[in-house]
């Protein structure tokens, strides 16, 4: 007799049957293939063009695009695309960046993945390291409760003190540690908004108003970013002059912090919270700041470790014996130190976003690539050559314009590189003093809103899974666009009432 009949006899209930559910069918993205092989197909059709004419300066002189330019040129091209519409995880296209360079002789891999490694990385590495720091040690979430006893429970008047905190600090260090250190604070400020990990309008204000403003802070003094002092050198270089510590103060703080009240207007006008207040935020913040009690050992030795950096980088403007030192060097001893002192474990290690850090190790090496191929240069000039005939102030916001292009793709250092030498010599024909080619220059060069890989903040804040890259690049054109008329109006009235001397007497 069957099992089930002798149960049946025993008036046992019977088991149930097998239940196969169907694996829901997962829809073929047909968008995702589209921009995979349109990024694939502009690299081919670009590639294997017949040679582009020479690019001639305004001094006859020629720039032959080679081959391996004109490569790197098809795989800027593939790279935007899939970073812009995200069709591969953007650490992966970082990879293609190496292996296309590889494989069609644009470069030799040893040149292409040792960017990968570049000091650069390393920089962005340790600043990702520092925010941990702050995250363990508990010194993220003191910091978000002391910033919200101060603004209350607005949302607007959260939003825009994050702004000028991450703006302050990008004073004093490095935008991308300013973005680091201010990045795990917004993230314990975004859990008491209460609506847990989901995207909302004031989290994509949040995250993408930090990157934004760390760019904008880090315009205002040579500390904030390296392209200021390697500028400074190439200005040197052209007109014999140094720019002062604080002359370039001077002329940047108008324009850096009024970007930032622009950038706070802009995303309360397009990304206004959901919320105007988080009601019982004052009472519930000052419980738990109370909870923490008084600062630990760890706590203590984050900051002073943190200061210590930050002096020594600051040190290096002033003290010759520091200048040789590699900025990314000096910010690694945080890094040996917080896991000597088991501050951090192996445990965080892990939790480093490395697609972050491989997406930066992309972006350098594609900006290497362009540069030492002579495919920028090739670019600059084609660009500026277009504009020497025009009106002084068209042909200088022209350069501004093309250094805010060419930083959202590239290193700011390298897009200041490749623009500045040609833009002084054209500007000469033009009677245009050096001096607001210089700062014009600088200021697009810190604002890159429109891709992640413009600048290590716009990474870092994507790290938050706020927004999308599409998003980023959506909301990112209006504040650029924004920039360049501002630049405009500080060009024809700030900059000259302030002393700067614009045409060439």
């Amino acid at each position: 007799m069957a099992d089930t009949d002798v149960k049946k006899s025993q008036g046992l209930p019977e088991p149930p049957k097998e239940i196969v559910v169907a694996a829901p069918k997962i829809p073929f993205d047909w968008k995702r293939v589209f921009f995979i092989l349109l990024g694939l197909g502009l690299f081919l059709f670009v590639y294997y063009m017949p040679q582009w004419n020479d690019a001639i300066d305004p001094t006859g002189k020629a720039f032959t695009l080679t081959t391996e330019g004109k490569g790197a040129i098809a795989l800027f091209l593939l790279a935007g695309i899939w970073w812009v519409f995200e069709v591969l995880p953007i650490g992966v296209t970082s990879l293609a960046i190496g292996v296309f360079q590889a494989l069609f002789a644009i470069r030799p891999a040893k040149d292409a993945f040792k960017d990968f490694m570049d000091p650069s990385v390393m920089f962005i590495f340790g600043s990702v390291v520092v925010g941990l720091a702050f995250t363990k040690s508990g010194l993220t979430k003191r910091l978000a409760y002391k910033m919200l006893e101060v603004v209350g429970e607005k949302t607007s008047m959260i939003l825009l003190g994050c702004l000028v905190v991450t703006a302050g600090l990008a004073h004093f260090m490095a935008h991308t540690a300013a973005a680091a250190t201010v990045f795990p604070i917004l993230l314990a400020i975004y859990a008491l908004y209460g609506e847990g990990d989901k995207p909302t309008k004031f989290g994509k204000a949040l995250f993408i108003g930090m990157a934004y403003a760390a760019g904008a802070g880090s315009i205002i003094t040579f500390l904030g970013a390296a392209r200021g002092p390697a500028a400074a050198g190439m200005f040197k270089e052209f007109t014999g002059r140094d720019i002062g510590f604080f002359e370039l103060s001077q002329y940047m703080f108008i324009i850096g912090w009024g970007m930032v009240f622009l950038i706070w207007v802009i995303l309360m006008i397009f990304l206004k919270p959901e919320k105007k207040t988080i009601p019982g935020l004052k009472e519930k913040v000052k419980k738990l700041s109370k909870e923490l009690g008084p600062l630990t050992f760890n706590e203590k030795f984050v900051i002073c470790t943190v200061i210590l950096v930050v002096i020594i980088m600051a040190l290096q403007s002033f003290v010759p014996a520091l200048k040789t030192q590699d900025r990314a060097a000096i910010m690694l001893i945080s890094t040996l130190l917080f896991f000597i002192f088991k501050v951090l474990t192996v445990k965080e290690l892990e939790e480093i976003p490395w697609n972050i850090i491989l997406l930066f190790s992309g972006a350098m090496s594609i900006g290497f690539c362009l540069w030492k191929t002579g495919a920028a240069q090739w670019m600059a000039v084609n660009w500026l050559v277009m504009f020497q005939n025009a009106h002084w102030l068209v042909f200088v916001l022209s350069i501004a314009t093309f250094v805010l292009l060419m930083t959202n793709f590239i290193m700011n250092v390298a897009a200041i590189a490749i623009s500045l030498p040609v833009s002084l010599v054209v500007a000469q024909y033009l009677g245009v003093a050096p001096d607001v080619i210089f700062y014009a220059s600088l200021v697009t060069a810190g604002m890159p809103f429109v891709l992640l890989i413009g600048a290590a903040p716009n990474a870092i804040a994507y790290e938050s899974k706020q927004f999308t890259t599409g998003e980023f690049f959506g909301y990112g054109i209006i504040p650029s666009v924004l920039l360049i008329v501002i630049l405009a109006i500080a060009i024809l009235t700030i900059w000259p009432l302030l002393g700067m001397q614009v045409l060439m007497k």
